[in-house]
């Protein structure tokens, strides 16, 4: 079950100072990292080579302990600008192999000290394979993951904690990530390595941003297309969202249960699609999208998280490598007419895609603004920026 690590590669540390308790009693152990605490979520696996600090900074992880499949994660260190999210909301991370001396000249800070600081428990030197077999077999389960220098634990308690937790299904998690407040989005665009972080002078379009867990990628890309963006929580009244007078609505991804979040999104996006307002909703938003279209959600075994993942175009009849990071899906079965599926997975024929045949409306699953194809599906924000342009033009009209 567990790797064994040689002490010479431990240091100062001890062995068994970390430990994963999952909800059958299934118990791994390995070394502490980062926060010294325990934290109790849904154990997830991610299969992505790199970006760990956009990974573990994007708020739809919130409620979940990762499960790195690479072994070697936090040899580049963390820097300043790479974080999707003000605040940290993932609960744990776990990695097999002991994290190295950050290489890289964007680093400011050891990926252990940056774990400490945002107070998250992580744990090393575990077999990730096993515990990904796991994951793989039985679906994803819920788990205690602690840290404690004595290395000294009370395992029934960790027990209990996963065993009471009430799990992801029916969770709302947006309303506890969404800002509290309205903003407008400082205009950055996406960074480029011989400037790195430039500001948007030119605002075409006007895009308010309903936030269930959103990633300011997402924000740097309608930068990059020249938009002004301002971000809502996710209870905003579709009057109030209608009365800053956007060009289009963006549905932002997010953590928990789209039909938890469902109670009250669906009659706001609803309101929005009878205004003919232009609709693009990514993950989260795309699922509470098909909610409010009549659509139907369900937890998945697994769920897809990974920039690897082969998704088809099935209007362009072409293929885009995605990133992906969630675990509902839209059910295909008695999917309205009036919804068109434009993509689909690859790896399990899964929903990807989706759009409202008579209206500006349509949203997809994964993360067209994450660069893993490299840029595969960045066409979404131009066809969003289309959809606009075409709304703007008849109103004119």
């Amino acid at each position: 079950m567990i790797k064994k690590v040689k002490k010479t590669h431990l240091k100062n540390s001890q062995n068994n100072t970390g430990i994963l308790v999952l909800e059958n009693k299934k118990i791994f152990r390995g070394i502490g990292i980062g926060y010294q605490g325990e934290a109790t979520g849904e154990v997830c696996f991610n299969t992505s080579l790199t970006g760990y600090q956009e990974i573990i900074s994007d708020p739809s992880y919130a409620g979940q302990i990762i499960n790195f499949t690479f072994p070697h994660i936090g040899n580049v260190g963390t820097n300043k600008e790479d974080f999707e999210s003000d605040k940290i909301w993932t609960k744990g991370v776990i990695f097999n192999s002991e994290i190295t001396s950050p290489s890289n000249y964007r680093s400011f800070q050891h990926l252990d000290a940056w774990l400490k600081k945002n107070k998250i428990v992580g744990i090393t030197g575990l077999d990730t394979r096993s515990l990904t077999n796991f994951i793989r077999d039985k679906g994803a389960p819920r788990g205690t993951i602690a840290h404690s220098k004595k290395g000294k634990f009370r395992i029934n308690k960790l027990t209990n904690s996963t065993i009471k937790w009430s799990g992801l299904k029916n969770l709302d998690l947006a309303e506890k990530v969404t800002t509290q407040k309205s903003y407008i989005w400082k205009g950055l665009k996406t960074w480029k390595k011989e400037y790195g972080y430039r500001k948007n002078n030119q605002n075409s379009f006007h895009v308010v941003a309903i936030d269930y867990g959103i990633k300011k990628n997402i924000l740097r890309y309608f930068s990059d297309f020249k938009c002004k963006i301002t971000v809502v929580s996710c209870k905003t009244p579709a009057d109030k969202i209608l009365s800053l007078k956007p060009n289009g609505v963006f549905l932002s991804n997010g953590p928990g249960d789209p039909a938890a979040t469902g109670k009250y999104a669906i009659q706001i996006i609803q309101n929005l699609i009878q205004k003919k307002m232009p609709l693009f909703g990514i993950c989260l938003g795309h699922q509470i999208l098909a909610l409010a279209l009549g659509g139907k959600t369900k937890k998945m075994k697994l769920g897809h998280r990974g920039a690897n993942h082969p998704v088809k175009n099935l209007i362009n009849d072409n293929v885009e490598i995605t990133s992906q990071n969630h675990g509902f899906e839209v059910v295909r079965e008695n999917l309205p007419k009036n919804i068109q599926i434009t993509h689909k997975s690859l790896f399990d024929n899964s929903i990807e895609g989706i759009k409202l045949k008579n209206k500006p409306v349509f949203s997809v699953q994964y993360h067209p603004e994450s660069n893993p194809g490299p840029q595969d599906s960045v066409y979404l924000f131009q066809e969003f920026i289309n959809n606009m342009k075409k709304n703007a033009e008849k109103k004119r009209s």
